[in-house]
């Protein structure tokens, strides 16, 4: 029998024979090409592959977070713009769902680094972004790029050429996809926003199927709702995003702390005067390795970058903060050192079995008139075994530098990082924080806080979406009815 639209080389790597479309009356892959089978829709022509082997469902079923498990029904490594566009056609006719999978990490170690399932497309067909993996354009303003590559990637291309990237994430094997879908927060917020912030013009398919370039003048609408849009618009397929002229070094200053309020007015303080170029905070928990002290202490590690070898002069950097006299630390390292400070600290959570255990992240913006009081209350809450060999960081940036409409921020100038990073002790239950986790949330957004959206955070309503988004939830649902009506597109987020 000849299939419409079958073609040799689209088809799919079944268990026993090869798959020739879906069952929409039996719900299931269709695996036989002699009979015909009137309910069966064939597999479009595509560039790349669709399989729906074993051993790749099961790569694309769990995420960073190892908190939940959902198994798709097929994986795409697309090859094309094309591939994506058929896909999303083929689901919509079939009445099956689709996500992109960033699939970041290193060494032959990829995942989706969702921490909750976000990207998870239980039953429907996942999109291995890493097949989209090419810098087509660096130039001195700007990379194009496709949504596959990592930040590690396109950081190494720009620096052989003088460049950087001017927001990073702290870890950078994450894909530009994926954290411009959802935002991208890294030490250079008080300066540049979001890496979301940074994107000027995207190609994205909407949920319709169509190929469409949107930027704040060209689909304006559509351009809002997809950056730090949780991917409910379409899926991004290329991206521009913004380069500046790296530096060659920085000079790395570790301030400590015993009250919030004098850390705070100081992070505060250097936020607002702009002395260094990035700045992060961490609450380091009582009687853990390190802080052994019976009580929480605060650390504030800022950067001034340089060019040469002569150090910018700490006495200015450091002229008006109140650390604990004798407690400060001063490094000095190359840029790129620094930028890839992370690698060391996650190859070592690997090597103790960390990495791979279940981790309940928490990630909040909170109003700084309310961020001390909710950092007070937290911290009965949590435990170092509950943050394990992890981070609790916990820092400002203002408000306007945040100008994607769907990244929803508190109602102040001043908004505080408060990012619970767990990685309990290898075989520990995560049902207890994942109840802390909801009781911290409830407990945030009474004081005015929303949620940054990574991390894992149970039994979300649609009433919560709403009180999230606030009066911008008729801009998300009015979004997604216009470019994703048959909602075809990121349902692990479970917002719409």
């Amino acid at each position: 029998m000849h299939t419409p639209g079958l073609s040799r080389r689209t088809l799919i790597a079944g268990a026993a024979s090869a798959v020739i479309g879906w069952n929409t009356a039996t719900r299931a892959w269709a695996t036989t090409s002699t009979d015909a089978v009137a309910d069966v829709v064939p597999v479009p022509a595509l560039d790349g592959t669709l399989t729906t082997d074993a051993a790749t469902l099961a790569a694309f079923s769990d995420d960073f977070g190892r908190l939940t498990h959902n198994t798709p029904r097929a994986v795409l490594r697309p090859r094309s713009t094309r591939d994506i566009a058929a896909i999303i056609d083929y689901a919509n006719k079939t009445g099956l769902t689709v996500a992109m999978n960033g699939q970041g990490g290193t060494d032959g170690e990829y995942e989706s680094h969702s921490n909750y399932g976000q990207a998870a497309v239980p039953g429907g067909i996942a999109i291995d972004a890493r097949s989209l993996d090419t810098i087509h354009a660096i130039t001195p303003t700007h990379a194009v790029v496709d949504p596959g590559v990592t930040w590690a990637q396109l950081t190494n291309a720009a620096l052989a050429q003088g460049l950087t990237p001017p927001c990073l994430t702290d870890y950078l094997h994450l894909s530009i996809g994926g954290t411009i879908s959802v935002g991208g927060i890294g030490n250079a917020v008080q300066k540049h926003g979001l890496q979301a912030d940074t994107v000027s013009e995207i190609e994205i398919v909407t949920g319709t199927g169509r190929t469409l370039t949107a930027s704040a003048t060209r689909n304006r609408g559509l351009f809002a709702a997809a950056l730090a849009g949780a991917g409910q618009v379409g899926i991004i397929t290329r991206a521009t995003v913004a380069l500046t002229k790296a530096p060659e070094n920085a000079r790395v200053f570790l301030l400590f702390y015993d009250d919030i309020a004098a850390y705070c007015a100081d992070q505060e303080r250097i936020m607002a005067d702009g002395r260094f170029d990035g700045q992060v905070g961490e609450i380091l928990l009582p009687r853990s390795p390190a802080n052994p002290t019976p009580n929480a202490r605060y650390k504030i590690e800022a950067v001034a970058h340089y060019n040469g070898t002569t150090p910018p002069d700490a006495a200015p950097l450091l002229a008006g903060l109140t650390p604990v006299p004798g407690d400060t630390q001063i490094t000095d390292t190359t840029y790129r050192d620094y930028t890839f400070r992370v690698d060391a600290f996650a190859a070592n959570l690997k090597s103790l079995g960390y990495w791979n255990a279940p981790k309940p992240w928490l990630s909040m913006f909170l109003p700084a008139d309310r961020a001390q009081e909710f950092a007070r209350y937290a911290l009965t809450k949590v435990t170092p075994a509950d943050l394990g060999a992890g981070l609790l960081l916990f820092y400002p940036f203002p408000t306007g530098k945040i100008t994607r409409p769907l990244a929803m921020t508190p109602d102040h100038p001043t908004t505080y990082l408060f990012d619970f990073l767990t990685f309990p002790a290898p075989g520990t239950d995560p049902t207890a924080a994942l109840r802390r986790n909801r009781d911290l949330y409830d407990a945030a957004v009474r004081l005015g806080a929303k949620r940054y959206l990574v991390g894992a955070i149970p039994n979300m309503t649609t009433t919560d979406w709403q009180r999230h988004y606030g009066a911008r939830w008729t801009t998300l649902t009015t979004a997604k009815q216009r470019h994703d009506p048959r909602h075809t597109l990121t349902p692990g987020q479970h917002i719409l």
